[in-house]
């Protein structure tokens, strides 16, 4: 199944791509031709709507390139990793979400923590940086993704009693050990991000992972 989604989504980035840049009237069509197939399949494979379809195709323009998650690690004094809990599936996730322009990774981290938290963090280092195709995360989004694990240092250790937003309602910052025992968000993280994480942030002379 995953790569039937991979050859979808290449089949769909050749017929965008195609459109932008032709400029034969014949090829454009073909282009647009293949983008319907791309729909068709992507229809059958996920459940899709025509409405989620025409988003996901038509979210970008010119060459298509991968997405970029963006998730904030921080620990607190005591070793312990700061865990969101998500509204929607009630499942717990490092802090994070998709980069915005005009941001730097940095700040992204940095501005999800605060949002998500309700926590000043500073990002240190980059974790590590992961295509998300090629692990088992549970496949929520029909784009190719690029996942960046960032560590950030926390102003205080201090969490809000209530954090309360559109997306999140909970934040705690749990052991190892609890953190694999929660509910996660398999699209977000997996046990091995979180296993990796306190690995770098125990570690003085950390190089970043990267597919």
């Amino acid at each position: 199944m995953d790569d039937l989604e991979l050859l979808i989504q290449q089949l769909q980035a050749i017929a965008q791509s195609g459109k932008h840049y032709s400029k034969d009237v014949f090829d454009s069509e073909r282009y647009e031709q293949l983008e319907e197939v791309a729909k068709k399949l992507t229809a059958k494979l996920t459940g899709a709507t025509h409405e989620q379809l025409n988003i996901f195709f038509d979210s970008d323009n010119g060459y298509v390139t991968p997405k970029v998650d963006v998730r904030a690690v921080t620990f607190n004094d005591d070793g312990k990793i700061l865990l969101v809990n998500e509204k929607r599936g009630n499942t717990w996730s490092i802090p994070g979400g998709w980069a915005d322009i005009g941001y730097s990774i940095g700040e992204i981290a940095t501005k999800e923590t605060q949002e998500e938290a309700g926590i000043k963090v500073s990002p240190k280092r980059l974790i590590a940086v992961i295509d998300m195709q090629k692990h088992n995360y549970s496949k929520k989004n029909l784009s190719y993704i690029y996942k960046n694990f960032v560590e950030c240092v926390p102003e205080n250790d201090k969490l809000l009693s209530k954090v309360d937003n559109s997306e999140t309602d909970d934040a705690q910052y749990f052991t190892l050990k609890e953190a694999l025992e929660l509910n996660l968000s398999l699209n977000r993280n997996l046990p091995e991000d979180l296993e990796v994480a306190f690995k770098c942030h125990d570690s003085k002379d950390w190089e970043t992972i990267f597919d």
